[in-house]
């Protein structure tokens, strides 16, 4: 197998994408996540990406070091492993309509085989011509590595925890120092994608807050609905 963290190099693409708009509601909820419609406009597809069956269940305003952007999730509409922990598909928009991230976390892609490192590379290389083309050409390709992530589910009347592994393509933006990365599911989509990460180096710990990872959400105190 590969060494982990392999350094493979410097790639520069200069591609553009095109955009499509969408309208995402603007909330006075402070800190809580409250479903809502209309006003503002965004330039990534999100339609192209939420998953079939999903529906929005609450979005909020939140600060991605310091910027202004927004919170929101979905959920299974047939409620199958709803609440934190379990399925879900979140995003973080920044105010000025930029992309920071995305989580597709859904119980069908556990336990599937993975995409190779080559191809995972390669579909990631897709994605960020056509959503973040702005990072390429300052982008260092640090590893490509399989990555799990926690599953709440519930079977039978039972609550387990399940591991939901991705291929984990991750880079780092030479122009600012920051870190970004996707990771490829077993069904050959991004499952993953967070960019401009702050990373701190002593003690060694992620500055930017994690706002698409439930873990963090819960251990902050934030909620996803109105009370």
């Amino acid at each position: 197998m590969p060494s982990r963290r392999t350094a493979i190099g410097i790639m520069a693409l200069g591609l553009i994408a095109a955009t499509t708009t969408y309208s995402l509601a603007q909330s006075s909820k402070g800190n809580t996540m409250t479903a809502s419609t209309t006003t503002q406009e965004i330039a990534f597809p999100i339609n192209d990406h939420v998953p079939a069956g999903y529906q929005q269940v609450g979005q909020r305003p939140v600060t991605v070091d310091g910027e202004a952007a927004r919170l929101a999730r979905y959920e299974r509409a047939d409620s199958r492993n709803t609440g934190f922990g379990g399925e879900h598909f979140s995003t973080v928009i920044a105010e000025n309509g930029r992309l920071k991230g995305f989580a597709r976390i859904d119980l069908d892609l556990v336990g599937r085989d993975l995409p190779s490192r080559e191809e995972a590379q390669a579909i990631a290389m897709d994605f960020l011509q056509k959503q973040a083309p702005d990072l390429l050409p300052g982008m260092k390709l640090n590893w490509v590595d399989p990555h799990d992530e926690p599953l709440r589910v519930t079977r039978n009347g039972k609550t387990e925890n399940v591991t939901l592994t991705g291929m984990k393509v991750k880079m780092r933006n030479t122009a600012d120092g920051r870190w970004f990365w996707v990771i490829v599911g077993a069904d050959r989509k991004v499952m993953v994608f967070e960019r401009d990460i702050h990373w701190i180096s002593f003690p060694g710990h992620r500055g930017t807050e994690k706002w698409l990872h439930d873990s963090w959400l819960v251990e902050n105190g934030h909620s996803l609905r109105a009370a």
